[in-house]
């Protein structure tokens, strides 16, 4: 059977033409005549690479990988994919995003210090499609990113996971400015797994309990099909103090208001629900047919800001809380006394009594005495479906394949007001749950790719690819329910407009914006000698929107003696603006100075961001340099990589820009409606330049230790990234420092792995150096500091009971290391008691017990 074969070597020189392919097959073209039997020996060989008896990086490439197995990722607490690659990969960074909207369900992560979009991630190869979801609030370096979202893919499902960490855009084309992520599928034709685990917090929350499970079976006996399962729920956590403006209303007499009134935390996930499929089939040797898909889909629920019953503008005040905001039925505010705010509890005052008995008159403390803090729940719906054809004609191997992914992201918000609106006739039937829309990614792609060997005087076995792409990619915003976003008749009352946090999707933005773009690309690769690789690649590739763009890479590979190798690259790429990040319309509640305000998501030449500065956007572009060595001897393995990655032009949301008073006549002549409701308006620019360097250390050990076998594997990544220029219109200063320090700079992983007959233990320390914390992204001295180092240990312990039967306990986090705290004066003030910024998981210690029976 070739299927094996060319599933192998995939993420190769057959379909990607990355300049890895030598270090896949390096073993092949060192022998020009080899038996087909030796060949798939040396696959093989290469295909263990990441199992716990060898080292997870491939010493052959001229730029660095990393192969991680199924079983790694699998010794963590956590079911979620993000988090089992932040343990394995030393560059790999995310954090946790509560009350961040729709950040909130797709969390965005970052590799090499530059953002998730510049990461192109495949699945067996293939490009996968991005989520809808945008990350407005991405903590700094996400800050509008639009990627994929790996969190839909199960450990299950996966054979090993392939991180290339070197610019890749001249092989790919846009996205892979950082780095390449490529998830392979199992491919067995017999026996699987069923797994039930559960875990909670060292804190009693955020049980979660996941069912998965995976089973091979044959396609006659020419192919298989792998099905993969995965069920989960998670219940919600909470870190939360009581706010001093909550509790200095519950101690003037107002018994609606929560305890706490707010909540920082991870959201409740409900439903969470991903299959995927994976067939081959082998017509005869020299022609095979793949096909591999996924459907998932998950509900979530996470927190908002609380809305102080006496202040909160353009909902209970107009002026800070000194009164209230009362509305008038008859239009004529000036109908309707005064009511005073800034006492211990309006509702205990005579003129709130007697306006509540003006049937002309209203507050919206007549719906919700207590304020209220608004929960954003979303749904992500998933799918992808490829299909391919590879095999041999002659001396020339091929691939043709088409394939479609769609992520669709459906909003709404519980427990908020449309204030515009007014009151129902009993308020008690006011409307306080809103459907606000939906967001839609599609994306279809079309390859066909070739190559070969040929031999040019006395070069042999020089690796020749080429190849073609065509990509269509939409999204789609739908309109939410009218009651969501609509202008009611008390709007130009100074009632704020919409679902209040969320507004809904109106008119004016839903609708479907669409691109499409081909790519040629041509790899050449050779051993000039016996010690020498190098490799060239070269893109074109030309967009519906924008023109085109041709893009380079050199890579090489010098092998001193038999340990020691040096190897290097250089490349340009580039990235795309995404159709969303050109379109996309939005409204969010940020904090500024310990305040919340209202913003305005633009696209770039909507009326409201062309006033403040909005541009078309045009791709970023990058220039990459990378070096290393590889040092091999016997059981150990060592690998040190230098980058420097220069990005020009590049694209994120700008910060916050305050909308003045002064510009309410201009940008109403300019089609901007109500705009003394918008605070700030922020959109997407390529306002700053950023150089990015680091050193990736990678190394294993492998030996026989207490009677039993040992693997010991450290991990280690400094990052630097310098903003080299920006626009201080659209950047702020703690913008940049966000970019610049957000992420800690020294990031390590030291693990243990011992395994006796029936027992293994997996031991792994973590080490975070200092970084930049920020407090609900507010980058005022208020809400940020230089957090401290810090340095947690996870542990798992597993035996095997019987044959196919394995008990599996452990713990993240076991000695319950605290997250940075925030500081005095920002501590509690809005609830919270953490920094959500930091790089590990705020909500402390989590311990969990796993059963798993194999077949």
């Amino acid at each position: 059977m070739m299927t094996n074969l060319k599933k192998t070597t995939k993420f190769g020189f057959s379909s990607l033409s990355l300049a890895i392919t030598v270090a896949l097959t390096g073993s092949v073209m060192s022998t020009q005549v080899a038996a087909a039997e030796e060949v798939a020996d040396n696959v093989e060989k290469i295909a263990v690479v990441g199992s716990r008896a060898a080292p997870r990086s491939v010493g052959e490439s001229p730029v660095p990988i990393d192969i991680i197995s199924a079983d790694d990722l699998r010794k963590n607490g956590s079911t979620d994919m993000i988090d089992m690659l932040v343990t394995s990969v030393p560059s790999f960074n995310s954090r946790a995003q509560p009350i961040s909207d729709a950040a909130t369900l797709v969390r965005p992560v970052n590799l090499r210090g530059l953002p998730s979009d510049s990461t192109l991630i495949l699945v067996n190869g293939k490009r996968r499609h991005r989520a809808s979801v945008i990350a407005f609030q991405g903590g700094g370096i996400n800050d509008g990113a639009q990627g994929p979202d790996i969190s839909v893919i199960p450990s299950i499902a996966l054979k090993q996971v392939e991180v290339l960490r070197d610019g890749a855009a001249a092989q790919y084309g846009s996205d892979a400015i950082a780095g390449v992520m490529n998830f392979q599928l199992k491919d067995s034709a017999e026996g699987g797994s069923v797994s039930v685990s559960h875990g909670e917090y060292y804190e009693g929350d955020g049980a979660t309990t996941t069912v998965d499970g995976n089973i091979g079976l044959p396609l006659t006996d020419a192919g298989f099909v792998n099905i993969s399962a995965q069920y989960k729920t998670a219940d919600a956590t909470s870190r939360s103090v009581q706010r001093p403006d909550a509790a200095g209303l519950i101690a003037g007499g107002n018994t609606f208001v929560n305890d706490p009134a707010q909540i920082w935390g991870n959201p409740e996930i409900k439903d969470d629900y991903t299959v995927f499929a994976n067939l081959g089939f082998d017509f005869n040797d020299k022609h095979s047919l793949y096909a591999f898909g996924n459907v998932s889909s998950r509900d979530a629920v996470g927190g908002f800001y609380y809305r102080n019953p006496h202040n909160r503008g353009n909902v209970y005040s107009l002026d800070g809380g000194e009164t209230l905001l009362v509305g008038a039925v008859n239009g004529d505010p000036s109908t309707c006394d005064v009511v005073p705010a800034n006492v211990p509890n309006v509702l205990d005052t005579p003129e709130y009594a007697a306006m509540v008995a003006d049937p002309n008159c209203f507050s919206m403390n007549q719906v919700r005495p207590g304020g209220y803090t608004p929960q954003f729940a979303g749904t992500i719906e998933d799918m992808s479906f490829f299909l391919g054809f590879e095999g041999e004609f002659g001396e020339w191997a091929y691939d043709a394949s088409a394939g479609t992914g769609a992520n669709k992201a459906s909003f709404s918000l519980r427990n908020s007001l449309n204030p515009s609106l007014g009151l129902a006739a009993n308020p008690e039937d006011t409307q306080t749950d809103f459907d606000t829309g939906a967001y839609e990614q599609v994306e279809t792609t079309v390859n066909l790719d070739f190559s070969r060997y040929f031999t040019i005087g006395s070069i042999e076995d020089i690796s020749f690819a080429t190849g073609f792409e065509w990509r269509d990619e939409s999204f789609e915003i739908t309109q939410g329910e009218e009651a969501s976003w609509l202008a009611g008749p008390y709007a130009d009352q100074g009632f704020n407009i919409g679902s209040h946090g969320f507004k809904g999707f109106g008119p004016e933005a839903a609708g479907k914006n669409s691109r499409t773009n081909i790519g040629i690309y041509a790899d050449v690769e050779a051993y000039l000698t016996d010690d020498w690789l190098l490799g060239l690649a070269l893109r074109y590739e030309d967009f519906s929107t924008f023109g085109d763009t041709l893009n380079y890479k050199i890579s090489t590979q010098y092998s001193v003696n038999d340990y020691l190798s040096i190897r290097g690259s250089h490349s340009t790429g580039f990235r795309a603006p995404t159709v969303g990040q050109e379109n996309v319309v939005n409204t969010q509640t940020s904090i500024v100075n310990g305040d919340l305000i209202q913003t305005f998501i633009a696209p770039p030449t909507d009326p409201l961001a062309a006033f403040y500065g909005g541009e078309v956007l045009e791709p970023e572009e990058s220039i990459s340099y990378a070096l290393g060595t590889v040092f091999e001897y016997e059981d150990f393995f060592l690998t040190v990589d230098y980058y420097n990655i220069e990005v020009t032009g590049r694209l994120a949301q700008s910060s916050q820009i305050e909308v003045q008073a002064d510009d309410y006549d201009a940008l109403r002549a300019a089609g901007v409606e109500f705009p003394e409701l918008i605070s700030a308006v922020t959109y997407y620019t390529n306002d700053f330049d950023t150089t990015t360097q680091g050193i990736d250390i990678v190394g294993s050990y492998e030996t026989e230790l207490m009677s039993g076998d040992s693997m010991f594997s450290l991990a280690y990544g400094w990052t630097d990234t310098n903003v080299d220029k920006f626009d201080p219109d659209t950047t702020d200063e703690g913008k940049v420092r966000r970019l610049e320090d957000g992420i800690p700079a020294h990031r390590a992983t030291l693990t243990w792995n011992q395994t006796w007959d029936d027992l293994n233990v997996s031991l792994r320390g973590n080490y975070f150096g200092e970084y930049y914390a920020t407090h609900a992204d507010d980058t005022s001295d208020w809400g940020s500091e230089t957090a401290d180092s810090a340095f947690t240990v996870d542990l798992e312990v597993s035996y095997t009971v019987v044959d196919a039967l394995t008990i599996s306990v452990g713990a993240n986090n076991i000695f319950d290391q605290e997250a940075q705290k925030l500081k005095d004066g920002t501590l509690g003030a809005l609830g919270a008691v953490y920094y959500e910024s930091g790089p590990f998981d705020y909500n402390g210690g989590f311990y969990y017990g796993k059963l798993t029976y194999s077949f």
